[in-house]
């Protein structure tokens, strides 16, 4: 009886920590907050019933990244066969993401988050998970289940994209555009 309270501790121990970005994550995907947290809920007892299946040489944040993304795929599929469509921004959602700022910064950050939406989703995911959940390539790769090449691949192509749907308003706010490293 002890030695299964100290695997549930230790289980605890590990998530816990992650559980706010899993549901940045999912806002950002979802653009729905009841939603998000109905697949965070769904990985998390996802995680914690395959716990066994969990490597200690893995990257535990990785492994609950690729649970709650295959998740919310899954929902999403099972969603479009239903016809239930996800709103196009919550305003709700994007509150809770966004941090108190100037009236400019703010402006900016919602075109921001608009044109991130507008990415299409494998460049949308990836640009997510390296850029705003600090997870490496190789943790993305896992995550989404995808070559280390291909992450690469989609974040060049998004942050071009992101670039793109940003431009035509001056240097000064492609500038602002975050510039991302290389993280191995």
């Amino acid at each position: 009886m002890q030695s299964e309270d100290v695997r549930a501790l230790a289980q605890r121990r590990a998530i816990e920590p992650h559980i706010p970005a899993l549901r940045r994550y999912a806002c950002s995907v979802l653009r729905d907050a009841a939603a998000a947290d109905d697949a965070v809920q769904d990985c998390l007892l996802r995680a914690i019933d395959r716990w066994h299946q969990h490597r200690p040489d893995n990257s535990t944040r990785a492994w609950l990244f690729a649970i709650l993304h295959s998740t919310m795929m899954n929902g999403l599929r099972k969603w479009g066969r239903r016809g239930i469509q996800l709103a196009a921004e919550d305003p709700a959602s994007i509150e809770e993401l966004a941090v108190p700022a100037r009236q400019e910064t703010q402006i900016y950050q919602a075109e921001v988050l608009r044109a991130v939406g507008r990415l299409p989703e494998a460049q949308r995911d990836v640009l997510l998970l390296v850029t705003v959940e600090g997870l490496t390539y190789d943790e993305t790769a896992t995550a989404l289940g995808v070559p280390v090449g291909t992450v690469m691949s989609r974040l060049s192509r998004g942050r071009d994209h992101l670039r793109e749907l940003l431009g035509g308003r001056g240097t000064e706010k492609q500038a602002r555009v975050p510039h991302l490293r290389r993280v191995k």
